[in-house]
């Protein structure tokens, strides 16, 4: 498979942070691309009003670019906040309170994967607590993934990051995956495998990718060290695209990477423009 022939989409949530929000769906299909992704965008509303949910939901459609995936409430990204599914008390209330919102806006884009981040550990809260409410939250995410027809991702993040995240090996991610599935008997549970944070945990990368390529509902790619384009680093993303052509994931891969002190839309000179449109 040539890399005419994959499927990317735009972090908007990373990439065209230069622009208002907004704008942004129409600044990445000006760059080329046809489909975007977001992590939740409203930081301190998991129940944003109607119009700004219209806002963005019309800037999308107008910009002519489809939402491939979106991020439950999660608290502030990027920043000391993890995720809020785990957390006792009011962040997972905020959670929960998000859920329906968060699949219904998906739902209404045709968006197909929902993310779910874990929390970060509590001091003072037992883990096994704290994972008991993760399932259950989860099982509840799984469940109105599925009333749209999506999946439910679960992702690694790394230690070096997120020291208090307990999510920071592929084979924790996948258990916890199964566990949902396990729980809600849908299936729709996947793991998102972000190469830049394997390769920040030291994870050898093609044995992640033959062992649970299968199992993988979406790939997001940064290179490593720096979090930048790619070949700006050195992870050796074209072969780990191919071996994962060749495991058989044909999936949408996620361009979640910082321009590095440069306009958005020239962080992309490594990837042809006849590439950007998603076939």
């Amino acid at each position: 498979m040539g890399i005419e022939d994959r499927r990317f989409d735009v972090n908007l949530s990373i990439l065209f942070t230069e622009l208002p929000l907004l704008e942004r769906p129409a600044a990445a299909a000006a760059a080329g691309f046809t489909a975007v992704e977001l992590w939740w965008p409203w930081v301190d509303s998991p129940t944003p009003a109607r119009p700004q949910l219209d806002a963005l939901k019309g800037a999308i459609e107008d910009a002519g670019v489809r939402l491939t995936g979106l991020n439950f409430y999660a608290g502030r990204l990027p920043g000391p906040d993890r995720g809020a599914l785990s957390l006792p008390g009011e962040e997972s209330a905020r959670f929960r309170a998000n859920v329906e919102v968060a699949a219904d806006f998906a739902g209404s884009l045709g968006c197909t994967a929902l993310n779910a981040l874990y929390g970060n550990r509590v001091a003072g809260v037992d883990p096994a607590e704290q994972d008991a409410l993760a399932l259950e939250n989860l099982a509840l995410a799984a469940r109105a993934a599925d009333r749209i027809g999506a999946i439910l991702l679960i992702e690694a993040l790394n230690r070096h990051e997120s020291p208090r995240c307990p999510l920071v090996s592929a084979q924790a991610a996948v258990e916890v995956a199964d566990r949902v599935n396990e729980a809600t008997g849908l299936g729709n549970a996947m793991f998102l495998m972000d190469l830049y944070h394997l390769a920040m945990n030291g994870e050898d990368l093609p044995r992640v990718i033959e062992t649970h390529a299968a199992r993988t509902g979406h790939v997001q790619i940064a290179d490593s060290p720096g979090r930048g384009a790619p070949g700006t680093g050195s992870l050796p993303l074209a072969d780990l695209l191919d071996r994962l052509a060749k495991a058989g994931y044909d999936g949408w891969i996620g361009l979640e990477y910082q321009p590095g002190g440069r306009p958005s839309a020239e962080a992309f000179d490594w990837l042809p423009r006849e590439a950007r449109a998603a076939r």
